[in-house]
């Protein structure tokens, strides 16, 4: 089943001086992306505490503001699957035009013991639906 890609509601609070969004709100704008495609793909009880993951790294690259009334649509591609770890994607699109791109890093991680793990298969499997 395809997976509709994330459609964003810019807030008033997300904009900064300029009337624009600020930077750092692209992250969480990432965030919610990565929640909207994992969420049924892995199902309501994923144990995230068990199998979840930790962002090492992010990566953003801002190419023309978003504004207040902008119906920004996000889409996600993973770019590296590791043992571990996992590449994805965003590019942020408004009116068929890219305003931003960019890519996270995730660790899958087992919060109970505090350790790395490797990517359980059902992700690696619902990930791979993402890679080129």
């Amino acid at each position: 089943m395809p997976i509709k890609p994330f459609e964003v509601q810019v807030r008033f609070s997300d904009l900064d001086l300029l009337g624009h969004v600020n930077n750092v709100i692209y992250l969480s704008y990432f965030e919610m992306a990565r929640i909207h495609y994992f969420h049924p793909l892995l199902g309501d009880n994923w144990d995230w505490q068990k199998e979840g993951v930790v962002l090492v790294n992010n990566q953003v690259t801002y190419k023309k503001p978003i504004y207040l009334h902008d119906k920004p649509i996000i889409t996600i591609h993973v770019t590296n699957i590791g043992t571990k770890s996992f590449t994805i994607g965003y590019e942020v699109i408004v009116n068929n035009e890219n305003r931003a791109s960019g890519t996270s890093t995730l660790v899958c991680f087992d919060n109970r013991k505090q350790i790395s793990i490797e990517i359980p298969l059902k992700m690696k499997e619902a990930l791979k639906q993402f890679a080129p």
